[in-house]
């Protein structure tokens, strides 16, 4: 599996499949081989060169302790040095969760490399999770108590590789990844952006409504909603949304 060094944190990267360069993209707590046990990459990789790193913090990446090395231009620059080792220009970018957040990242910091998005179950500003005052936000109250305590957010969805790999995560580096999300800005300049996007989000997920209207700052961006289903459901049944997404993908390749 390759790997780069950005700026002394290893990203950890795979490449599977042939065709238009795109980025796949997993989400906070997870990594990348949860794509390939859903069947994203199998049901991309015959139209697709998919490159799926694992993001610092996750998996087989370096996992900081410093919350200030989360920021948003680190998390686009790892996604550039990625591109740049792989030997590839510009490509197309699918991101669920944080991996959506990122997104927004790579649309202020390296617009020039990306073709086109489809952002799930995120949104240019907040957090799908509301924190009242006085209280720390739950993603850290969980982490607090283990890596493994955040298998309870999953469901149904939970299959004994995601629950080990839940378990084996660094809750550390987890909570300064967390910390530094609630205290960055939103992108309030995603109106710039440019390219073929699509959003979705599921009708039971709290960031629902926040990705619909992130969606409509966004010239000519389309958005779906997948009713009664939530923020892990929406991700769990990629068939939910794979033709809408591979219809974007085409208009990318022209791009």
């Amino acid at each position: 599996m390759p790997h780069i060094d950005n700026d002394g944190v290893a990203i950890h990267y795979r490449i599977e499949g042939s065709g238009s360069p795109l980025i796949l993209q997993h989400g906070f707590t997870d990594a990348s081989e949860t794509l390939y046990e859903l069947g994203y990459v199998d049901a991309l990789k015959k139209k697709h060169r998919i490159i799926l790193p694992d993001t610092r913090g996750h998996g087989l990446s370096d996992k900081p302790h410093d919350a200030k090395a989360y920021t948003p231009a680190t998390f686009a620059s790892d996604i550039v040095a990625v591109l740049n080792d792989a030997g590839v220009q510009k490509t197309a970018y699918w991101g669920y969760s944080q991996g959506g957040w990122i997104a927004f990242a790579l649309a202020r910091y390296a617009k020039e490399r990306v073709t086109g998005f489809v952002i799930g179950g995120a949104a240019s500003a907040g957090s799908a999770y509301s924190t009242e005052a006085g209280q720390d936000d739950p993603l850290i109250v969980v982490l607090q108590r283990g890596a493994g305590e955040l298998a309870s957010f999953w469901g149904k969805w939970l299959t004994p590789a995601i629950e080990r790999r839940l378990r084996a995560n660094d809750p550390v580096s987890l909570i300064a990844c967390r910390r530094q999300r609630l205290v960055t800005e939103g992108y309030t300049d995603i109106g710039k952006i440019a390219v073929p996007t699509l959003l979705y989000a599921g009708g039971a997920d709290p960031i629902h409504d926040a990705a619909r209207w992130s969606a409509s700052q966004i010239p000519g961006a389309t958005f779906i909603s997948l009713p009664g289903h939530d923020h892990i459901a929406a991700m769990c049944q990629p068939q939910l949304i794979l033709p809408q997404a591979q219809e974007l993908l085409e208009k990318t390749c022209r791009f």
